[in-house]
């Protein structure tokens, strides 16, 4: 084996480890967050959370990425650590998907049937149909399906170049004696777990070993310590991404740790027992892909099957290993929304835009409730609604902080282009809210001032605010509606109504100058009814940017003072009607 053998081998694995990472981005963004909410709903039955475990995984191409979301869901509280132990033993079942995929270009026969099977031959045809997909399809689903045939195509030939590349090897004695060596059981565990640790990805580690069985020179005597190391050098990724998080997170991690260990151990105890006594002959054999991909196989649905009864163990196991403080509270963060907000999800694009469409969503109905508070303090003060309207401004503040920050960084990542959307609205729309909820502090001021001065509007002006009242609180529950569910035919409404909310105001403003002119009313009161109608016609202006924000996000742009203009300045007959259905509705007596 040369240097050129050499460099066709790295290139060969270049190529290898490229295709696999661009085919599971692609896989995870195409299934745009939905497999892993189906894994945070479905996991209380522990035989239907290895179904789910093995599903995901087989989808995605990757036990460490599904094992480390598990320790980002028990770490934010999704899911709870008894939960989590079938998923994690149903990823190591469904990460050898990888292996029988790649074991086809092991595939060997003259007839048609098998030719067809073999990678070189469909391989081709797949990246030509990807590429025509990519260029001339504008749908993003389909753009995401040609780069994933893309990508298993870049897959098939770097695992064929690294076979081809690696074959002289059979002639060089020291890389048999280094294979040899490998059939020493402890030997082989660790040289496994040294390659899957560096490379953090089991498929791959796998996928490697396949290829080396092109020189002839892999026995199954070697063969089978190796991936018994490989299923345990996996879990360093899951154990890396649960330093500094939550102890529940770190059992988590502890579980698929142990859960290998203890499965690599019975495993080689019986096996080896077996070979004692049965004296395996196919040990001598030299392995290939499609036996690689067998025993791959047969070990975790092994482990699977003779630990699963005893998935209470490896959670108390954990436990142990990671013990409550004895006096341990949960701080107020611990026990929020916020927790969702997970930097481990950032590595799954689509479910990390569902978690922050979730948290966002509750800030929205924190500003809401603050507002709606502050509104009843006007007719009927407590100093226990004037906290809580504290208290959730201030829940507010923190969560657009936070939410902000997790936002920014998502936007790093390789999104859809319908979560790029969401993104967009969230980060355009959090502000909003955020205004919403000091409006409504200030609003429960006013109320505050009232009540210490015993003060009192007349007849008139309480019923004047009341209609005025009515039509903030409408546009408030529409904006909150319009922002959760991001329906852009009710966002139409917004704008109509925030117009009569304006023309309110003035007619407000004129009537208190009359009122003021008679006598009828103070100074003082003056001065707080105009604070009043001030704050509420901003929450109405804060509410129609998130209405106009959705919509020209929906619509592609992105000017809102322009879109603006020209609906005041158009014909649009649905607008002028709902303006009129407003007015009516909310009409001064």
């Amino acid at each position: 084996m040369d240097l050129f053998d050499v460099l066709t081998m790295l290139g060969g694995l270049a190529m290898f480890l490229y295709g696999m990472s661009v085919m599971g981005d692609s896989l995870a963004k195409l299934s745009g967050g939905r497999l892993e909410k189906t894994l945070e709903k479905l996991t209380s039955n522990p035989m239907i959370a290895v179904l789910l475990g093995a599903g995901v995984t087989a989808v995605i191409q990757s036990s460490s990425a599904t094992t480390v979301m598990v320790v980002g869901f028990v770490n934010s509280g999704i899911m709870k650590l008894s939960q989590a132990v079938g998923i994690i033993m149903g990823a190591n079942i469904g990460t050898t998907v990888t292996s029988w995929i790649l074991s086809l270009s092991g595939i060997e026969g003259g007839n048609m049937v098998t030719q067809l099977l073999k990678p070189s031959s469909f391989a081709p045809v797949l990246a030509v149909i990807g590429v025509v997909m990519m260029m001339f399809s504008k749908n993003q689903k389909k753009k995401n399906i040609a780069v994933i045939l893309l990508g298993f195509t870049v897959l098939m030939f770097g695992m064929d170049t690294m076979s081809n590349a690696v074959k002289p090897l059979a002639d060089v004695p020291e890389f048999t004696g280094i294979l040899t060596m490998f059939s020493n059981p402890l030997l082989g565990v660790l040289a496994g777990a040294l390659l899957t640790a560096v490379i953090q990805s089991s498929s791959a580690s796998i996928g490697i070993l396949q290829a080396l069985c092109a020189t002839g020179s892999v026995t199954y005597g070697s063969a089978v310590p190796i991936i018994m190391g490989q299923n345990i050098g996996t879990c360093v990724t899951a154990m890396i991404s649960s330093i500094g998080a939550s102890k529940n997170a770190r059992r988590a991690a502890l579980v698929h740790l142990y859960f290998n260990l203890i499965g690599t151990a019975v495993f080689m105890i019986v096996f080896y027992i077996g070979n004692a006594l049965l004296h395996f002959s196919f040990l001598q054999n030299a392995a290939n892909a499609a036996g690689i991909a067998v025993v791959h196989s047969i070990f975790n649905i092994f482990a699977t099957a003779v630990l699963l009864p005893f998935s209470r163990f490896l959670e108390k196991l954990a436990y142990l290993t990671v013990r409550e403080d004895e006096k341990q509270e949960m701080s107020a963060d611990e026990s929020s929304d916020l927790l969702h907000l997970d930097a481990r999800f950032l590595e799954q694009p689509g479910f990390a835009m569902i978690q922050c469409k979730r948290v966002a969503v509750h800030m929205a109905q924190m500003a809401q409730k603050a507002l709606e508070t502050a509104l009843g303090l006007m007719e009927d003060y407590r100093e226990e609604g004037a906290k809580e309207v504290l208290v959730l401004e201030d829940q507010v503040d923190h969560y657009e902080d936070q939410l902000g920050t997790y936002l920014v960084k998502l936007s790093g990542k390789d999104l859809s282009v319908k979560d790029s959307h969401t993104l967009s609205m969230l980060l355009h729309s959090i502000g909003d809210f955020e205004r919403i909820s000091d409006h409504a502090v200030n609003i429960m001021e006013g109320a505050q001032k009232m009540h210490k001065k015993q003060l009192a509007f007349s007849n008139k002006a309480s019923k004047e605010l009341k209609v005025y009242t009515g039509a903030v609180r409408e546009i408030v529950n529409t904006a909150v509606e319009v922002f959760q569910n991001e329906d852009g035919h009710l966002a139409e409404y917004i704008e109509p109504l925030e117009e009569v909310i304006d023309g309110l105001q003035e007619e407000l403003k004129k009537r208190h100058v009359k009122r003021l002119r008679n006598g009828k009313c103070t100074i003082e009161l003056g001065v707080i009814l105009s604070d009043f109608i001030t704050n509420f016609e901003r929450v109405a202006d804060h509410c129609s940017n998130v209405a106009v924000c959705l919509i020209q996000i929906q619509a592609g742009g992105y000017d809102t003072h322009e879109y603006l203009n020209l609906l005041r300045q158009s014909e649009d007959e649905d607008y002028k009607e709902n303006v009129i259905k407003y007015a009516q509705k909310y009409t001064l007596p």
